[in-house]
């Protein structure tokens, strides 16, 4: 089998993805198959060094960038590159790469890890539930609806590239890959086929992978059969829709394993209300949570019930020791010995509350909720200062 010489291009979002990591795992197989793998890689955190005449410029770059143009046709002259595959192009690398592989003549192959070939959001998903518009509408809708990072000129921008690059034929002349048949029957059955905006001659599947040795295998779960949702826990991937359809099915299991915004809400709840079980803090800390749980209800249920993510309630835990456990020291110092038993208590029955209060539906209110964990841990905490004194008094 041949070897060939593949420059790989991707543009990086300034939160890493799932993107990045296929990125990854591709490079690596191509190189253990013995393939010379090239890179050019770029990333929108460029975006914060570039100045005021830089950002004005952006909406046309994004377009086309003669910077990445210039630098990746030089990349396959001095390094002979048999083909291209690119990954991301927004905003950063453009689709200008496509026309840096058509003028040295050298195939050119894009992986399409979203739906941002018919939707300037890459999701179809707006306010929560799935959207279309644009696809039936056109590309004004994504404009009026905020829809890329909630920019009336961020959307237009995405809009713009997909709008002209459709108009002067670009995706014709490229080789696609899609994730699942679906996103294949999704690409050809969205664009307009009297324009034949893409080729469906070169529109492939390929799914993702992951590597043998990055499995760690359950043996308690083995011999069980049950479904797994893996992936960022946030209503975007579907998890809602997977709780609700699995709460229909009483007799099968879903395990969720994930992490999210969620966990990023608490833990900006615990940097705005420090937790100090000497002080009022504690509460305002405690309500905070239950306002996050609350707007996270069905996600917040499948990640901690009988069948959740069990490393995500090791990182509330975590989260939760990091900032109180010095605290409660700090409070009683005369019981250091004693306080991994208390904290533990208290821990499991925190944990054991929420599961409670998720699971009764809506019939205690967050503040409610909030109200009475705060008593009960205040009691808690008076209770283990005056348990040694009073003993003694016995």
């Amino acid at each position: 089998m041949k070897n060939y010489r593949i420059l790989q291009i991707h543009n990086f979002y300034q939160i890493p993805g799932g993107e990045d990591v296929v990125v990854r795992n591709e490079k690596r197989l191509l190189e253990e198959h013995g393939h010379k793998v090239y890179t050019y890689y770029r990333s929108n955190s460029e975006l914060a060094e570039k100045g005021i005449v830089g950002k004005l410029f952006l909406p046309f770059t994004a377009v086309f960038s003669l910077k990445t143009y210039r630098e990746v046709k030089k990349l396959i002259r001095e390094n002979q590159i048999d083909i291209v595959h690119v990954h991301n192009t927004l905003t950063m690398v453009s689709p200008s790469v496509f026309y840096a592989a058509f003028r040295c003549k050298v195939p050119v192959v894009q992986t399409l890890h979203n739906f941002r070939m018919l939707c300037p959001a890459g999701s179809f998903f707006r306010d929560n539930v799935i959207c279309e518009e644009c696809v039936q509408h056109g590309m004004g809708c994504a404009i009026r609806h905020k829809c890329y990072r909630n920019s009336k000129l961020q959307s237009f921008v995405s809009a713009a590239i997909l709008q002209i690059h459709r108009f002067v034929g670009t995706y014709r002349r490229v080789n696609f890959i899609c994730l699942t048949e679906f996103n294949r029957k999704k690409l050809l059955e969205s664009l307009d086929t009297k324009k034949e905006i893409v080729n469906p001659e070169r529109v492939y599947i390929k799914p993702n992978f992951t590597f043998a040795e990055e499995i760690v295998p359950n043996e308690v779960r083995s011999d069980e059969e049950y479904f797994l949702f893996a992936g960022r826990v946030e209503a975007l991937k579907g998890i809602d829709i997977a709780v609700r359809a699995f709460e229909k099915l009483p007799d099968k299991k879903l395990y969720v394993a994930g992490n999210g915004p969620m966990m990023e809400e608490m833990q900006r709840a615990i940097r705005e209300h420090p937790i100090d079980p000497g002080k009022d803090t504690v509460y305002y800390f405690i309500q905070d949570l239950f306002h996050v749980l609350d707007e996270n209800r069905q996600i917040a249920s499948a990640l901690v019930g009988p069948h959740g993510d069990i490393g995500f309630v090791h990182k509330l835990e975590q989260l939760l020791e990091e900032k109180s456990r010095e605290s409660l020291a700090a409070l009683v110092p005369e019981k250091t010995g004693e306080m991994k038993y208390f904290y533990s208590y208290c821990l499991n029955g925190c944990l054991g509350f929420v599961k409670t209060w998720l699971e009764t539906g809506e019939k205690e209110t967050p503040e409610y909720a909030a109200e009475m964990a705060y008593r009960m841990v205040v009691s808690s905490v008076t209770a283990f200062y005056d348990t040694k004194e009073g003993r003694e008094d016995n």
